[in-house]
């Protein structure tokens, strides 16, 4: 079974005033995105995380857009005003890889500079080594590619176990949480908009559980594969971590190391914001971004 949440429970969003897009991946499974700016313009694709959806980069876009940018955010499927399938076994890491992937390729996506926070970045980081020709340039914010070969952080780990035990997975509370600032009533609404119970909220609840926390994960070995790809990456990579994220703290300085393209770059530290630096800091993550890339194409 597949769930849709309807349309009403997205009626005036705060700040999120982009016309929907969609199109099909997998089994007829439809995927939302917003696409703003000039369509021959360079792509810059947005990935959300866990439990977010695209709402998350509404402050971005619109300064990747004055920028001279193309702005892609994509629903990941679960997720936002995408489809929602009920069946949690349907919910598998390399689900969402492919999904992803397909989602890319019927776009036709080229020249894409990733930008990718969170769970983003573990399927955006698997699709870049899948397809690096369409890649030109990542922005990695408060992500990694775990393998399970090194102990998960603590906050993690109880992260993952409250997901899993929750009665009722608070969704808007969770981002509001993972903020340095709590967030305004209205935004904490509009991230619970589109999970109106909890059936619809499965991949939110999957996710955590799909992290690769021991070597034999079934995802551990693909993500050793990808990182393989980017140990020889050698375009433009550039970390914008935040100072306050007890989840992702140093990870930065592992793409830092590994990534050929990080050498040289000029990385920066978001301060006085938490996991969801988009959040907090969208305004300034936005301004990087465009200043980096449009550096890079003089």
């Amino acid at each position: 079974m597949v769930l849709r949440t309807p349309e009403a429970h997205f009626a005036n969003l705060t700040g999120y005033p982009f016309a929907p897009h969609y199109l099909t991946v997998g089994e007829n499974l439809r995927m939302h995105y917003v696409d703003e700016g000039d369509a021959t313009a360079p792509p810059v694709l947005l990935l959300h995380g866990e439990p977010t959806w695209s709402f998350l980069y509404r402050k971005m876009i619109p300064i990747l857009v004055e920028g001279g940018l193309r702005a892609v955010a994509p629903d990941l499927v679960g997720f936002g005003k995408s489809d929602k399938p009920t069946d949690p076994d349907l919910f598998t890491y390399q689900r969402h890889v492919d999904w992803l992937g397909e989602f890319v390729e019927k776009l036709n996506l080229r020249d894409i500079t990733l930008v990718c926070q969170d769970w983003g970045g573990l399927l955006g980081l698997r699709v870049l080594a899948e397809q690096p020709d369409r890649f030109a340039r990542v922005v990695a914010a408060n992500t990694g590619l775990p393998t399970g070969d090194r102990p998960a952080p603590e906050a993690f780990r109880q992260w993952q176990q409250f997901s899993q035990t929750v009665p009722e997975l608070p969704v808007g509370k969770i981002v509001s949480g993972g903020c340095a600032q709590r967030l305004s009533p209205d935004v904490i609404a509009a991230y619970d908009a589109p999970f109106p119970d909890e059936t619809y909220k499965i991949a939110a609840r999957r996710f955590p559980v799909l992290v690769p926390t021991t070597p034999d994960d079934p995802a551990a070995e693909p993500n050793r594969q990808a990182w393989r790809v980017l140990q020889t990456w050698t375009k433009p990579f550039l970390t914008a971590f935040s100072d306050g994220d007890p989840i992702t703290a140093g990870g930065e300085r592992v793409f830092q190391k590994l990534v050929p393209g990080a050498m040289g770059q000029p990385h920066v530290t978001i301060r006085g914001a938490g996991h969801f630096l988009q959040e907090d800091r969208g305004d300034e993550l936005a301004r990087v971004v465009v200043a980096w890339i449009l550096g890079l194409r003089v």
